[in-house]
């Protein structure tokens, strides 16, 4: 039994403080009192974070990350639950490619890991991948690191997940208009001639998918928005009451075009963007639009991110920098409340993808994360418990650190 006298902790409701209390796999509250948001510091007790957006590269690339090392990561940051992403080696398109990653998550998995299934065989957008076989083992469905060229086909595959009870999560990318970028089309990109992706190559996409989301009832889900006509698309269809939501990466939150670097840990797909882009995805994150921060943690080998900014893979790793950057970023300076934050990277996605956790209730499961919002610290990619080590934070002073994580009742880390 764990016992937290005097705790400050969260609930769905905002912040209280009291005893609680951790036994047979369950949370129990004592009578307690509500703290206003901003007077909290020293030690709070956060439900289990949850990244729905993370690449765990096995099987296939394990020199790249591991579910052992990728999970053990997300452990240290306070996360219970990590979705993964489909594009592995096999890709998980039917039940015996899911089964080969399943079975690694059973044996090596040190925090709750939910695989994506994906939409289509090999992720080739080509033919539909087993959703109805697939369906029962996976958190939800996505071709992610490549969007769904044809809309046909996207409208059947929503039409079948509907069917399932699963959500559609999108990279949503026009693949006609990249134009062989790699950064951003801006600014940074001409001065530096570098080839660049455009805006429209996400926003058109994010407006076909919304419109066959409308169309069909499906429960649809943009992947890292990055530009502001994404964010109004968002908004709008949300006005009109079609079933989406979506997320964006702590790097489109905290950094701009502006800070690129001729260095392979600026580069990530979609890429950094301008600062009206970062703008209104703030404002975005602070009304609700944008309901819920994901890493997109995506680890390369330390001599593939040498390339530079050309010639390195898209990817950089978050996990465990992602709440203390933007605690430091964005709560600090008063751009969201604590509640909203804990809310995009807890809350918001158990309740889209009906993970465990979310709140910490009497009797609820015990999915939580003990945060000491002092610790000040400094990122360096080389200490995450990550195979990569590319991350544009890094050097960068953060304040907050996890120093417990509780999954399914069980301490699974601790400073």
């Amino acid at each position: 039994m764990l016992v937290f006298e005097n705790a400050v902790y969260y609930t769905t409701s905002g912040f209280r403080k009291g005893t609680v209390t951790v036994s047979d796999g369950k949370v129990f509250l004592s009578p307690s009192v509500a703290v206003q948001d901003d007077a909290i510091d020293g030690k709070v007790i956060f439900p289990g974070l949850a990244d729905v957006h993370v690449h765990l590269r096995e099987p296939g690339f394990f020199y790249k990350e591991s579910i052992a090392t990728g999970s053990e990561s997300g452990a240290r940051a306070g996360y219970t639950a990590l979705l993964a992403m489909p594009n592995l080696s096999p890709v998980p398109d039917s039940l015996p490619h899911l089964k080969e990653e399943l079975d690694i998550i059973a044996r090596t998995a040190r925090t709750g890991v939910y695989p994506y299934g994906a939409l289509t065989v090999g992720e080739k957008g080509q033919e539909l991948a087993d959703i109805e076989g697939m369906a029962p083992y996976v958190a939800a469905f996505s071709d992610d690191g490549k969007g769904v060229q044809n809309a046909s086909l996207m409208r059947e595959a929503m039409l079948r997940a509907s069917a399932c009870g699963k959500v559609i999560a999108a990279h949503c990318e026009v693949e006609s208009l990249l134009s062989g970028g790699y950064i951003h089309d801006g600014a940074y990109a001409a001065a530096h001639g570098h080839k660049g992706i455009s805006s429209e190559s996400e926003w058109r996409m994010v407006e076909r998918d919304v419109a066959l989301a409308e169309e069909t009832g499906a429960a649809y889900h943009v992947c890292h928005v990055s530009t502001k006509e994404s964010v109004d698309i968002i908004r709008r269809a949300k006005a009109r009451g079609v079933d989406v939501t979506c997320e964006t990466a702590p790097h489109y939150l905290v950094l701009t075009e502006e800070d690129i670097r001729e260095e392979g840990r600026f580069k990530m797909n979609p890429p950094l963007r301008t600062e009206e882009d970062r703008a209104a995805l703030r404002e975005g994150l602070a009304d609700g639009t944008v309901d819920m921060v994901a890493t997109d943690h995506a680890p390369h080998s330390d001599e593939e991110k040498s390339r530079g900014l050309k010639d390195s893979p898209m990817g950089v790793i978050g996990l465990e920098f992602a709440f203390p950057v933007l605690y430091t970023e964005l709560v600090k300076k008063g751009v969201v409340t604590l509640h909203r934050l804990v809310q995009a990277m807890s809350s918001a996605p158990a309740k889209r993808f009906g993970l465990p956790g979310g709140d910490i209730c009497d009797g609820c499961r015990a999915e939580l994360a003990v945060f000491d919002l002092d610790r000040e610290w400094t990122v360096r990619g080389k200490d995450s418990a990550s195979k990569g080590s590319s991350t544009p934070f890094e050097g960068r002073t953060v304040k907050g650190k996890n120093i417990m994580t509780i999954h399914n009742g069980e301490i699974i880390w601790k400073e």
